[in-house]
């Protein structure tokens, strides 16, 4: 739970925006409703792997798939869960201004201490409108606030922009998730020294040691849970040092490398396959394949076929077995 007051956002950030940050999915059972035991065991699950804190209904957790009562309730089980023990973000996207502020209201009072938000999909035009947006968010809420640069919400902010975003109180930074690795670049050199930049991808800690910068925090992806397991937890313990400033090549290459070149394929091949949106279907059965709780997702997205679930799940046992 944040202690800490609207002033001090950017201070409890810097402490506690650290090493490993995972996106947990909303698992579905078999009728379509929120699989609330299933949820609960992930939590424990990706806690065990020592993830340092997690984000809840973002885009892997089909936030857009949710009723307003279903996303009330994710956040309600991951409060009971982390049980103010376990930073926990709250992605509280929308198009309605009366909603979002609603969702983070709600999440404030049961005790996350994070909120994400992204550009309000479908008509927002220019950056000034989503810097009024943001700002908006902010005038209406003391916890800390990172934006989510995506593709995913029609809006690609660019880094002079995000520098304007990140500097209206208690915007602590950005997840500059666009898959444009120049912006990405650009952003770190250009907002990195005043604001919390984190791209959720290995690579930008290559990039960034051979640029002079660092990011502190991998806020926030799946491969935590995907990679790992709390007797192997390989990935987490390769963020963690690297966010120390310890970028271990060997390691990367012996024990995250191999599993890692199995989800670029995936998720490449998943995200053609729906024409650009997140890959949705393949993390969850690559979680059920990890003995997550997982189901199905919802329309519009489909899940993979058999014969692709096969092939995912041979490639990962392959992977897997490659790591010592």
């Amino acid at each position: 739970m944040a202690e800490y007051t609207k002033t001090e956002a950017m201070d409890w950030a810097r402490e506690n925006l650290r090493g490993q940050w995972t996106t947990l999915m909303t698992p579905f059972t078999p009728d379509d409703e929120i699989d609330e035991d299933g949820l609960r065991a992930n939590i424990a699950h990706v806690r065990s792997l020592g993830s340092h804190g997690a984000g809840c209904t973002w885009g892997m957790g089909e936030f857009w798939s949710l009723t307003r009562e279903e996303r009330l309730s994710v956040y309600d089980i991951v409060a009971e869960e982390s049980a103010g023990e376990w930073p926990i973000g709250a992605h509280v996207s929308h198009t309605s201004a009366k909603s979002m502020l609603d969702l983070a209201k709600h999440a404030e009072g049961v005790g996350f201490d994070l909120l994400i938000v992204a550009a309000p999909y479908f008509v927002t035009n220019t950056e000034d409108q989503v810097v009024d947006w943001v700002k908006l968010l902010a005038e209406n809420t003391d916890l800390g606030i990172m934006y989510y640069n995506s593709p995913q919400f029609g809006a690609i902010m660019g880094a002079q922009a995000l520098q304007r975003i990140c500097r209206i109180p208690n915007v602590v930074g950005v997840k500059e998730a666009s898959f444009d690795p120049e912006l990405s670049i650009e952003t770190h050199q250009l907002v990195g020294r005043d604001a919390i930049i984190s791209t959720p991808d290995e690579w930008i800690l290559f990039k960034g040691r051979e640029l002079g910068f660092e990011q502190q925090v991998m806020f926030a992806n799946t491969s935590d849970w995907r990679f790992d397991t709390p007797e192997k937890n390989y990935y987490v313990q390769f963020i963690d040092r690297a966010m120390r400033g310890d970028l271990d090549d060997d390691f990367y290459a012996t024990h995250v490398k191999p599993i890692k070149q199995v989800s670029d394929k995936w998720w490449a091949y998943t995200v053609q396959k729906f024409g650009g949106a997140l890959p949705a279907s393949m993390c969850k059965y690559w979680g059920e394949l990890m003995g997550l709780a997982g189901g199905h997702v919802r329309p519009p997205l489909a899940d993979l076929d058999e014969e692709e679930k096969a092939e995912l799940g041979s490639d990962v046992e392959e992977a897997l077995s490659q790591m010592p």
